[in-house]
């Protein structure tokens, strides 16, 4: 009697394990900061190798133009897959009292305005310490259209060069 039960226990949960199961989607976690998927590595597909996607996961030229505009400001971090740089603090003028901070995003594959997005931080001096005051969004306007108009020069360079 006791195995049979035994029996009827085992094949009772065995029989409802894919009832009512709906599959799970995978879900992949996006940047924080430029909102796109992420470009990473998964571990198990380590050792293949795959043609599927060559090259940069961001807009080349959007990329070499936003290192040309913030080639004046010493570079803090540069992440060539994800699409950042982020510069040093730096003060425009020597006497000034105010030092700011660049973050540029290259967020897409195509040559677009909405492609770039630069963040331009801004401290001023309080006695000895710097003190926080927001970001620059009019300056970050002016640097983005400074990179979209240097990624289409370096574009026309390109082409006059190939005919």
């Amino acid at each position: 009697m006791r195995t049979l039960f035994a029996l009827a226990f085992i094949l009772a949960l065995t029989s409802c394990s894919g009832v009512g199961r709906a599959p799970v989607e995978e879900k992949s976690a996006g940047s924080i900061l430029t909102g796109k998927d992420t470009q990473g590595i998964n571990l198990l597909e380590l050792g293949e190798t795959s043609n599927s996607e060559t090259g940069l996961p961001i807009n080349a030229l959007l990329w070499r133009a936003s290192l040309d505009i913030a080639s004046s400001i010493p570079l803090d971090d540069i992440d060539t897959f994800g699409g950042t740089i982020v510069t040093e603090w730096y003060q425009l003028d020597e006497n000034n009292e105010e030092r700011i901070k660049l973050a540029i995003f290259v967020l897409d594959r195509e040559l677009r305005s909405d492609g770039i997005r630069v963040v331009v931080y801004v401290q001023k001096r309080d006695g000895s310490d710097w003190r926080d005051e927001g970001t620059d969004s009019e300056m970050g306007l002016r640097l983005e259209e400074l990179i979209l108009t240097r990624a289409r020069e370096i574009r026309a360079g390109t082409v006059s060069e190939t005919n």
